[in-house]
């Protein structure tokens, strides 16, 4: 027989409040729809202020977005959550579900990330563009190796030189202390008759004022980032290559989301990529008027230089071949249309 207390609950006639039983319910539907925004992290070793980071901040906006906030990614920047050379790994782990990096960073750790590091191979933008489209099958597989589904990469400005002196030519490089950022540069550095040595960005200032360097390659952007007029007189617009950052997101995070927010994800990653080469184009365009406009004399190098240079990056290319095997000679093959 069941008890009195039982009728209790259910009996009309006891004229039982149901708020308490409405409000179970609520904080149940609150709890479900807390269930049903994912929120993830995702690092960036870039400042606020650059490119990259502001079109990253707005792919994560599209993304919000387009799922009426369900996916919420919080972005961590300037290596504040992860540091640089951890965040390949902390991806491929499910560290983080995902992040941006500098690709040929890891070019030790498959030389098809590097191919956009060999110094003119395929140098300007649309040379850029077309080593990438060349690239993406193989990069593609490669990063699902790891656990990891690209969504969208975005080329850094062209590389080009900086030095204290003008150039006569290369041969100016002998014996110079050379800035470098990958094995890549480090080996141009070497074939140029030069010191190579590794100076993060922030360090490059102090690192000229001490004489520590007193060369380099990077990007206009770059150089305005650290105000390159203050130690250096002369940029050269080799356009070498243009490294690219890629955002990659863990697969088994994306497969977690419900279909309608990988479509949001893989939609808003195609957007930040267009985005991403257009800003790019126009940084570079910004960065080298700011030199200029601070006192810095921006060349364009002649003919001579630019072949010398380029026999120096044949032998790169050559070298990255041999390393890269069968990978290589596809992306390579696909670039030139042969």
């Amino acid at each position: 027989m069941m008890s009195p207390r039982f009728f209790r609950v259910f009996d009309p006639e006891k004229k039982m409040t149901l708020k308490p039983l409405f409000a179970s319910l609520a904080l149940l539907a609150l709890a479900g729809a807390a269930q049903a925004q994912t929120k993830w992290d995702m690092p960036t070793p870039y400042s606020d202020g650059e490119f990259h980071t502001i079109n990253v901040r707005q792919f994560v906006e599209d993304v919000k977005k387009a799922t009426g906030g369900k996916l919420d990614i919080n972005v961590h920047s300037n290596g504040s959550l992860i540091k640089h050379p951890d965040i390949l790994r902390a991806v491929s782990t499910g560290q983080v579900p995902i992040a941006e990096y500098l690709l040929g960073q890891f070019g030790n750790e498959d030389p098809v990330f590097a191919v956009d590091n060999l110094p003119f191979l395929a140098a300007g933008y649309d040379n850029a563009w077309k080593l990438y489209q060349a690239q993406k099958p193989i990069l593609t597989k490669k990063l699902e190796g790891r656990s990891q589904l690209l969504l969208f990469s975005v080329a850094w400005p062209g590389q080009g030189l900086y030095t204290k002196n003008p150039l006569k030519s290369v041969d100016d490089f002998k014996g110079v202390k050379f800035r470098t950022y990958s094995p890549q540069t480090a080996r141009l550095a070497e074939l140029l008759g030069a010191s190579p040595t590794v100076i993060q960005v922030p360090e490059v200032p102090q690192a000229f004022a001490t004489g520590t360097i007193s060369a380099m390659i990077t990007s206009s952007a770059t150089g305005t980032q650290v105000k390159a007029w203050e130690f250096v007189k002369n940029y050269y617009t080799t356009n070498a290559m243009h490294p690219k950052n890629v955002v990659t997101v863990n697969s088994r995070a994306f497969q977690r989301l419900p279909e309608d927010q990988r479509k949001a994800l893989q939609a808003a990653g195609a957007a930040a990529e267009k985005r991403g080469w257009d800003l790019s184009r126009k940084r570079e365009a910004d960065a080298n008027k700011l030199l200029a406009d601070n006192g810095m004399t921006v060349h364009k190098p002649d003919a001579a230089l630019m072949a010398a240079m380029s026999k120096i990056g044949d032998t790169i290319t050559a070298e990255w071949l041999k390393a890269a095997g069968a990978d290589g000679e596809a992306i390579v093959k696909a670039y030139r249309g042969k």
